[in-house]
């Protein structure tokens, strides 16, 4: 029997206490728990920042959060987990981007800690304490990283991108006080 190493331990950490958090946000998107306002208001919200159409920008957002991050925690198909969760991280610092980085001040820092660690733990691996290394890594093969993270970060750039036409348009022909 092989000893666990520091490692193990590590990345087992890694994984619940960021997929915990990824899941607990997700739930509040797809059922209101949590003080979150299920698909409803997140759709609303997601509408409201040019996320559209919301409720499937909502559903999107929330699946891959509480999918993701439960995924990450349990360490089962780790490349594709972490790659959504990213991904909805993504999304949520172009949303946070114009406040800064600090999220004191409504900035990125939070979504984009989420999202950089999630995808490490897609690179990395889920350690030896997880389903995938049960399961003989059948679905956490190398090539699966790279595929994984290529598709989310495409899909992340087209959903932020259409997002940010969105926002200009909505902003062509509002001019500014001249004079304040």
């Amino acid at each position: 029997m092989t000893c666990i190493d520091r490692r193990d331990l590590g990345l087992l950490l890694l994984r619940l206490g960021t997929g915990g958090v990824l899941a607990a946000h997700g739930s509040q998107k797809l059922f209101g728990w949590f003080g979150g306002g299920g698909i409803e208001g997140t759709g609303q919200f997601m509408d409201s920042i040019g996320y559209a159409p919301g409720k499937v920008s909502a559903t999107a957002a929330g699946v891959a959060e509480l999918g993701g991050g439960l995924l990450l925690a349990l360490g089962l198909a780790t490349p594709a987990a972490g790659a959504a969760a990213a991904g909805a991280m993504a999304g949520a610092s172009a949303v946070h981007a114009p406040n800064g980085f600090f999220n004191q001040e409504g900035g990125f820092e939070y979504a984009a800690s989420l999202g950089l660690t999630a995808a490490g733990l897609a690179v990395a691996g889920p350690g030896r304490l997880s389903l995938d290394h049960l399961l003989g890594h059948a679905v956490d093969r190398g090539w699966m990283v790279p595929a994984a993270l290529g598709v989310t970060a495409a899909v992340a750039a087209v959903a932020v991108g259409a997002r940010g036409r969105r926002l200009r348009r909505a902003r062509e022909g509002q001019q500014g006080a001249l004079f304040e």
